[in-house]
């Protein structure tokens, strides 16, 4: 195997391992910015939630609160609200979703599935947690789910859900007396359940990482390619004709030139050495004819 193919063999398999390295690095560099992404995702829907939470209590519920004595409006509750608004979001961003799960809720409609009160009792079990993270696989992929306690800290909440006795009558009449009652300050009853896909951020990583190793592959190319030229230029042009000369010289023929090396490298030593050596060689060859 000539010296060119063993250089070459080490350059492309430190090339593959160097990919190798930073596919892994990047993949997972990629990954948590992705994850980030998402967080910050997540961060805006509940936010916005959040705002139109505060908006229906502040600005909406007292305008109602009279017509509630008389005929409940789901519309001055905050929670019905904020589902709604996002409703209308999910039209166009089917992929999120949003909702206010609870454990024993008023509108059926807020029941919290399995996963969910699983989220929720894990909230409810540590009340230092401010969120619980999952990672879902869906009919649609991957989704990124986290769950926001709703802790009661208002006592207002408890008109209506403390004893059925003292709720509005019209909530009653709705919903009737057998749900979302017993609740107490300082519980958590529910949780904010936001999730968003993984997959468009699955696919912005993987994108991020072909085009960082197509960027690599190039580089590496070029590497390869400078490292050759050098190599040739250097190393394999001058030892080459410093072989054919030894084979001429061994074969008793110093006709052939001196080759001179110019430079201070190790290739330009050899040379002059080579050269020291062909003299001495010539000079007793001389001695012996003679």
């Amino acid at each position: 195997m000539k010296l060119r193919t063993k250089f070459n063999l080490v350059l492309v398999t430190a090339c593959f391992i160097g990919l190798g390295a930073a596919s892994f690095l990047t993949y997972q560099a990629a990954q948590k910015n992705v994850l980030e992404e998402i967080e910050n995702e997540i961060a805006m829907i509940r936010s916005n939630a959040l705002a139109v939470r505060h908006y229906t209590s502040t600005g909406i519920t007292p305008l109602l609160a009279d017509d509630n004595a008389i005929l409940f409006i789901p519309n001055s509750v905050p929670s019905f609200s904020a589902q709604t608004v996002f409703a209308r979001f999910q039209e166009s961003f089917p992929e999120y979703t949003y909702k206010e799960a609870a454990l024993n809720p008023t509108n059926p409609d807020d029941l919290a599935n399995e996963w969910e009160a699983e989220m929720i009792n894990q909230l409810r079990a540590d009340q230092s947690l401010d969120r619980v993270v999952s990672i879902r696989e869906t009919d649609a992929g991957r989704s990124y789910v986290v769950a926001f306690p709703f802790t009661i800290t208002q006592e207002s909440c408890l008109i209506c859900h403390s004893t059925p006795d003292v709720a509005p009558a019209a909530m009653l009449d709705l919903y009737g007396p057998d749900n979302g009652f017993g609740w107490q300050l300082g519980e958590t009853i529910g949780a904010q359940i936001v999730s968003a896909p993984m997959a468009l951020a699955d696919k912005r990583a993987l994108d991020l990482v072909i085009v960082i190793l197509a960027a690599l592959l190039v580089a590496f190319a070029v590497v390869i390619i400078l490292v050759n030229i050098m190599l040739s230029r250097i190393v394999l042009r001058p030892v080459s004709v410093m072989s054919d000369i030894s084979e001429q010289v061994s074969m008793g023929d110093f006709s052939a030139p001196e080759y001179v090396k110019k430079g201070k490298d190790e290739i330009s030593s050899l040379s002059a050495s080579f050269n020291r050596m062909r003299r001495s060689l010539a000079s007793a060859m001389k001695l012996l004819d003679d």
